[in-house]
């Protein structure tokens, strides 16, 4: 079993470094069996074709972005500051995952019905995270009740505009984005307190 999985961790890593390099179209499978030393029919085995390994690339990084969100709010207590924890780690992660972070929110991009499904259906996974915690926060006190729905769905918006200019450019610094970003989203629901 651990042969298997250790495998299947080969190719992804194999898959990640040569789709950010080479963008999706332009990858072969052969390329990505050559890097994870394992054969083409390995690859099958894992994966039923192009499509599924990139798209379990995709929900590797979206599994690892809300690992690190719930990790990061594990300790706080409800309300604001587990909003702000969550934002923060949310991104933290995104600098720190550069190579993923591409993959999810440029390459998927113009892929077809099933990548644009896929984004689509990740979005609104954190934009429920998201909610879960400004609903909280207002249960606490915190904030004043908000269409947090809306509300959540507004901030991925603006967290995807900035950290897809940083994925393109290597601008805004991440640093920058959560020095600049985090207040602003917290104002945007009534919370001014200094970050």
């Amino acid at each position: 079993m651990d042969d298997t999985r250790n495998a299947r961790e080969r190719i992804l890593d194999a898959a990640l470094n040569i789709f950010s390099i080479k963008g999706y179209h332009d990858t072969k499978l052969d390329e990505i069996a050559e890097e994870s030393q394992t054969s083409k029919g390995g690859i099958y085995f894992h994966f039923p074709n192009k499509e599924r390994l990139f798209l379990a690339l995709v929900d590797q990084f979206a599994d690892l972005l809300e690992r690190r969100i719930v990790e990061a709010i594990e300790h706080e207590q409800e309300g604001i500051r587990r909003v702000r924890a969550a934002l923060e780690a949310c991104l933290q992660t995104f600098g720190k995952y550069r190579l993923p972070a591409k993959l999810l929110l440029v390459q998927a991009v113009g892929l077809g019905a099933t990548f644009e499904n896929k984004r689509m259906e990740i979005n609104d996974r954190f934009a429920r995270l998201i909610q879960t915690y400004l609903d909280e926060a207002i249960a606490v006190g915190d904030l004043e009740p908000v269409d947090t729905e809306i509300v959540s769905y507004a901030w991925m918006g603006a967290i995807y505009g900035i950290v897809i200019r940083w994925v393109y450019t290597g601008e805004p610094t991440p640093d920058r984005i959560l020095d600049a970003l985090l207040p602003v989203l917290l104002k945007s629901v009534g919370h001014d307190e200094k970050v």
